[in-house]
């Protein structure tokens, strides 16, 4: 008898782990600003952003921070000179606007975690286009790097 409300019981959890399971991938994935909310932003002045370098996964500079602006949408994108052989010294390349759910600070350098290296090479050239450039003394929330 004990044997058989075992094996119940075992047939019971493992169904109910599976509808578990399906539940759990039933959800879409989480948004860009819900992974930059779980990165635990804090307060930066875009001022201490200029002129940071921005490192890809293999800790290479894909370019400085140029400007921060806020987009005819809303969003805040940094501006970053990416490419061009000697970006790693503060010679601009392509401007390149960047999200910014897709970086987290890190000391005193900035890393790309949502973005590869061909989509900055494969991202459109930023223009302004109705974009405002947010003033060096403006304060914006960054998501922290854990673990880097």
């Amino acid at each position: 008898m004990i044997r058989w409300a075992v094996i119940g019981l075992s047939v019971f959890l493992l169904a109910a782990f599976a509808v578990a399971a399906r539940a759990d991938d039933a959800k879409p994935p989480p948004t860009p600003e819900q992974r930059m909310q779980a990165r635990f932003p804090q307060k930066v002045r875009v001022g201490d952003l200029l002129g940071l370098p921005l490192l890809d996964d293999s800790h290479s500079t894909l370019g400085l921070v140029h400007d921060v602006a806020r987009s005819t949408d809303g969003k805040l994108k940094l501006v970053i000179g990416y490419g061009g052989i000697l970006s790693y010294l503060g010679w601009s390349g392509r401007p390149v606007a960047v999200p910014i759910e897709a970086i987290c600070i890190r000391g005193r350098e900035l890393a790309s975690l949502d973005m590869s290296r061909s989509e900055y090479a494969a991202a459109p050239t930023w223009r302004q286009d109705g974009a405002a450039k947010l003033p060096p003394d403006a304060t914006i929330l960054v998501a922290l790097c854990r673990g880097y």
